[in-house]
């Protein structure tokens, strides 16, 4: 069984200021939309209606705090999630958000 890691303070703020982050609907919409796999930057403005420097700004705050990475291939820039934790949080958040209420 793999060790559970400590809960500090440092660890809560962190945690608090990443729910902070994602508490912004256009950047849940831009992590959304490389929920499955690396998009370019012109595709998840198209996909969410964000401008493209829009996106790129709120791309930095996420690349800031890990949670996403980019890589430029040629003069695009393509955009994935940094690893399978953040994924299956949001995917389990959608599933949650998607149950109907059982009371």
């Amino acid at each position: 069984m793999p060790n559970k890691p400590k809960i500090t303070e440092d660890n809560i703020q962190a945690l608090a200021d990443v729910f902070r982050l994602l508490g912004d609907a256009n950047r849940l919409r831009i992590i959304l939309t490389c929920l499955h796999g690396e998009c370019s930057v012109g595709d998840i403005s198209e996909k969410t209606g964000i401008s493209q420097p829009l996106v790129s700004h709120h791309l930095r705050l996420l690349k800031a705090m890990r949670l996403m990475k980019s890589e430029k291939q040629g003069k695009q820039v393509f955009c994935s999630l940094t690893d399978e934790h953040i994924s299956c949080v949001l995917e389990d958040m959608v599933h949650h958000i998607g149950e109907e209420d059982h009371d």
